[in-house]
């Protein structure tokens, strides 16, 4: 574990192991939950497929294309949880392949109407 007081800033890297130097590494989703085996039921978004969800969450400058760096401020579950558990979904890509997921940044996923 993890201990930070509330409202502190949270500072998280992820970095990629590999021995293809061309690859690169985006936060697409992240999740906060109080229960680590439960990330559906009661949940917190800080960003949803590459789209900011939480104020405080904010992407840091990496000299590396491996390594992913963002934080945001620590926060509590209506004060009825003493933990907070995270879990995030990463994407990997080819450095510099401009159609790839890595590059297109925030996107909106609309359901479509099924009509008549």
């Amino acid at each position: 574990p993890y201990y930070i007081d509330l409202n502190q800033n949270l500072f998280l890297q992820a970095s990629l192991h590999s021995s293809d130097p061309n690859l690169m590494v985006f936060v697409d989703t992240c999740v906060a939950s109080p229960d680590p085996s439960n990330f559906r039921t009661l949940t917190y978004e800080l960003i949803r497929s590459g789209c900011v969800k939480d104020p405080t969450y904010s992407p840091y400058y990496s000299p590396y294309s491996n390594v992913a760096r963002f934080a945001f401020n620590a926060f509590s579950f209506v004060n009825r949880y003493p933990s907070v558990y995270l879990q995030c979904e990463l994407v990997v890509c080819r450095y510099n392949d401009y159609s790839s997921r890595c590059y297109q940044g925030c996107v909106s996923r609309f359901k479509r109407n099924a009509g008549s």
